[in-house]
């Protein structure tokens, strides 16, 4: 028997299924993003409430306030940018392995990755940096007071 089918109704199956996966992609990136934006913001808050002694002596010693906020936000930046580069690499791998899926391939360009690491490294300073604040202006008596 001979089967028929449109071909623009093939093609719209194939670009329907595509279409299918980077919406659910995109909410759980969303979803995994806000969560580890709360995981930051639990990291800032335990390391601020940690380091509250050594703040306020800081402080009572003259340190002022951008010394202190570069002194919390770059154990964390640390580690994130550690992350950054160990990503890049698996991130690539796996971005290749699924454009070879296709007939019409794009090239992965160097600053999509670089956008990518940048973005990640200002949202999470935007997460960490209202506990960094917080930590950084706290009264010095206040901190040295339960001692």
């Amino acid at each position: 028997s001979f089967e028929y089918f449109f071909i623009d109704s093939y093609f719209e199956s194939q670009h329907l299924e595509d279409s299918r996966f980077g919406n659910i992609f995109a909410i759980f990136a969303g979803l995994t993003i806000f969560i580890a934006c709360l995981g930051l913001i639990g990291l800032s808050l335990h390391t601020s409430i940690e380091r509250t002694k050594e703040i306020g002596i800081r402080k009572v010693l003259g340190a002022d306030v951008f010394e202190i906020l570069g002194l919390l936000i770059k154990e964390i930046s640390t580690t994130l940018l550690l992350s950054i580069l160990l990503a890049i690499p698996i991130s690539v791998y796996l971005s290749n392995s699924w454009l070879d899926n296709f007939a019409y391939k794009t090239e992965l360009k160097w600053w999509i990755f670089a956008g990518g690491g940048a973005l990640i490294m200002l949202i999470a300073l935007f997460s960490i940096s209202f506990q960094s604040i917080k930590a950084a202006l706290m009264n010095p008596v206040k901190s040295l007071k339960s001692e």
